[in-house]
């Protein structure tokens, strides 16, 4: 059986939900085989739960290098992987950072890539869904070792036993021109879930009116244990950081529960959180579009029914 790539995404010592996805998804194509990248005694730290979601090889290429670069070496592990290993493919999250990887990876081993994907198959077809989730598209490579970035939220992860079997591979030197880090800076993002990794995330949107008045949209995620998200109208409008935008041009999410308030549902917010499994919206008007998806809606004043909606959540609670 080939073996299938997969650029595992971490952070502080902890392995990101779209990476299990990546491992499930890989299984449909051969066998996983976690590339871990990072400072040394990363891969340490997330051996157990590569192993957990049945990565049967994990590649360790750690170097202090790796933090000094936007994706450069990412690029050039897996380059001299694919060239080594010859896998079925290599399949990456269809984030920011893992879609100019995948291009860069892409360009330089000559391979197709299939973008944004929402579910691979045994066959090397994929599936991609677009035009704001209105369609969806089969489309398979037709050369070797394709490049796949996968919508997180879109698989459902699923564990299985793998040897986890660690080789270290050497992080090539770096050739031709590249983007240093010169600083960084955490985003505070309080105790409130990572908005792509949660489970619940509450969304206010346009009508919301304010940015003093998305505290109602903060009590409710905080009484639920939520992200909090916002629409690109509310975005635009001032009201909320564009770190926390949710829709075509934002984040995918795909959370169990989706609570939408204030937001009329256009198409491009919808195409980044239409797969939420449960999704419940309020908004005054009957006619709006986030509707025609919700599983539960309420039209009415989202600052009566949130704020009833959070005293009741404690209750339970309590």
């Amino acid at each position: 059986m080939s073996e299938v790539l997969v650029l595992v995404d971490h952070a502080d010592g902890e392995i990101k939900k779209v990476t299990y996805e990546l491992l499930t998804a890989a299984r449909a194509l051969g066998e996983p085989s976690a590339v871990v990248t990072g400072a040394s005694g990363t891969a340490a730290k997330l051996a157990d739960g590569l192993k957990s979601y049945g990565a049967a090889k994990i590649y360790v290429a750690e170097s202090d290098e790796v933090e000094k670069y936007l994706g450069g070496v990412e690029v050039a592990v897996l380059k001299s992987l694919v060239e080594e290993k010859a896998p079925a493919a290599v399949l990456l999250s269809a984030s920011a950072d893992g879609k100019e990887i995948a291009g860069r990876l892409a360009v330089r081993t000559d391979s197709a890539l299939l973008t944004d994907v929402v579910a691979v198959h045994s066959d090397g077809s994929a599936v991609h869904s677009i035009f704001g989730g209105a369609f969806s598209v089969t489309a398979k490579a037709n050369t070797e070792h394709p490049v796949i970035t996968v919508r997180p939220g879109a698989v459902d992860a699923e564990q299985a036993d793998g040897a986890g079997e660690e080789e270290n591979i050497e992080v090539p030197a770096l050739e031709g021109r590249h983007a240093t880090v010169t600083s960084r800076e955490p985003i505070v993002g309080g105790d409130r879930p990572e908005l792509t990794e949660a489970s619940i995330v509450v969304s206010g949107g346009r009508g919301v009116g304010s940015a003093d008045n998305f505290e109602v949209v903060e009590a409710l995620a905080d009484s639920l244990g939520a992200a909090v998200g916002a629409s690109r109208a509310a975005v635009d409008s001032g009201y909320y950081p564009n770190q926390f935008q949710v829709g075509q041009t934002g984040k995918t999410v795909s959370p169990q529960l989706y609570v939408a308030l204030g937001i009329s549902g256009a198409i491009q917010h919808r195409a980044g959180m239409q797969t939420s499994k449960t999704v419940i919206a309020v908004n005054k008007d009957p006619e709006a579009p986030i509707f025609e998806i919700t599983d539960f809606g309420v039209v009415g004043d989202l600052f009566k029914v949130a704020p009833q909606l959070t005293d009741e959540v404690k209750k339970r609670k309590g």
